[in-house]
């Protein structure tokens, strides 16, 4: 298996992606579903940052830094970081932001590696929906330090039309920002998963495609 593939069958081992129907935020009815809250042990987490570290080597995005906004990404920046060492011998920081500035003992925003400018950021996130993480974290990380935001880094990106717009949340991202997203997988990957038997799901797989075909961007 690939990965991608791995990754998906890692994905249903772990009860984070699953089949059926759901009824998300936006109100729109999915046959599936990513509950990225389901990673909880120390091998889970492991396995995730390795992941992650094979889809920042694989695109080859340049990095000194992995930021993880605060609460979801931290652990996730965390593990990533410790991935590409243990994994590929790439040494890079990693660093967090609180939720409000401490304002005793060391003082700031960000804990872990303080940030300079230059410095290349790559943002690490669970799943992108509306684009809020990015649009919070860009200022903190802009009001630090003149830093280059080289990529943010995703498990799946749902390629899905935002409520607002013809483009997904990844290509806003892009139009908006200028911040080009990856993703570990995509909802064609998880497609192509079921179809060669990676995964069960079959039954959901028309649903899928229709799904697909209404709010794909």
């Amino acid at each position: 298996m690939t990965y991608k593939e791995e990754f998906i069958k890692f994905m249903v081992d772990c009860k984070v992606l699953t089949f059926g129907e759901f009824t998300l935020k936006s109100g729109r009815k999915a046959p599936y579903f990513i509950n990225t809250g389901n990673y909880k042990t120390g091998a889970q987490l492991a396995r995730l940052g390795e992941f992650y570290a094979q889809c920042i080597r694989e695109n080859g995005i340049e990095a000194d830094t992995l930021y993880g906004p605060a609460y979801k990404g931290i652990p996730l920046a965390v593990a990533a970081s410790v991935a590409l060492y243990n994994k590929f011998g790439i040494e890079v920081n990693y660093t967090f932001d609180r939720k409000e500035v401490k304002d005793h003992g060391e003082g700031g925003m960000f804990v872990g590696k303080s940030l300079t400018d230059g410095e290349k950021v790559v943002i690490i996130e669970d799943v992108m929906t509306s684009g809020k993480a990015l649009r919070e974290s860009l200022p903190k990380l802009k009001g630090a330090a003149d830093v280059n935001i080289t990529g943010m880094v995703i498990t799946v990106d749902r390629m899905e039309k935002a409520l607002d717009s013809d483009r997904s949340a990844v290509e806003n991202a892009y139009e908006e920002f200028g911040v080009k997203v990856y993703s570990i997988v995509t909802i064609n990957d998880i497609i192509s998963a079921i179809e060669s038997g990676i995964v069960e799901g079959k039954e959901y797989l028309h649903k899928m495609i229709e799904y697909r075909n209404i709010y794909g961007a």
